[in-house]
């Protein structure tokens, strides 16, 4: 059977949040966090078998998982140490990912997430919705911001990973240090960066944050490969 094009209702829908699902989980993964492969790259038969109900619908309450960040995304997320600070902590830490079954999604769902979020010290949680969040729901999500980051897609924007097209350069987050040596070298203060907004597609893929630093690799038939910089704001 070809389940890339699907003939019913449910065989769709199923087909749409496995696309979603395996964004998710690349996205995850390249965040650097850590997921085993088979994680990433699970195939349709077995994303029906371990999360379709009996009668083949989705279900959205098991699409829920969590990761830890991998050692090369805590030195990256590390602030240097100091005669102040000699021990810093990363600002990063486990993930938690919820695809949310509420037909509308407002602040009570909102608060609902960031406490499960808290609660279990998670330092992120990313909220894949099927419908989009309400103003009410964005102040909300703005008001925690201290207390977590918490992130929200629609499924429909995750049917495609736009990092794999072919016209989305390669964009590599810099470490502290090496952004450190980046302004150094060019003797540069990094309100002169070119700059890539926080909610840019790319950059919301990445989870960037405000005054974190991408390296954005081009392939140029006549140059070859050449990079440039921007700082997130």
């Amino acid at each position: 059977m070809d389940y890339s094009t699907p003939s019913d209702g449910k065989s769709k829908e199923v087909v749409r949040l496995w696309r979603a699902w395996r964004t998710v989980h690349e996205m995850v993964a390249d965040r650097e966090y850590e997921l085993a492969e088979d994680e990433v790259n699970i195939s349709l038969e077995r994303f029906r078998d371990e999360y379709c109900n009996p009668d083949g619908s989705v279900n959205r309450a098991k699409l829920q998982f969590s990761a830890r960040p991998s050692d090369s995304m805590l030195r990256k997320n590390t602030p240097p140490p100091t005669a102040s600070n000699p021990d810093p902590v990363p600002d990063c830490g486990p993930v938690w990912i919820e695809f949310l079954t509420d037909k509308q999604f407002g602040v009570a769902q909102i608060r609902q997430f960031a406490k499960h979020t808290i609660t279990n010290k998670y330092k992120t949680g990313i909220m894949v919705t099927h419908v989009a969040l309400s103003p009410a729901a964005r102040k909300t999500l703005a008001s925690v911001e201290s207390l977590a980051k918490i992130e929200c897609f629609l499924e429909d924007d995750l049917l495609v990973n736009i990092t794999h097209h072919e016209l989305v350069p390669r964009h590599v987050l810099l470490s502290r240090e090496e952004k450190t040596a980046l302004l150094k070298r060019y003797r540069l203060k990094e309100t002169q960066l070119p700059r890539i907004l926080q909610k840019d597609p790319v950059a919301r893929y990445l989870g960037l944050k405000r005054g974190q630093v991408v390296k954005i690799i081009r392939v140029s038939e006549t140059a070859g490969r050449y990079a440039s910089y921007r700082l997130c704001v």
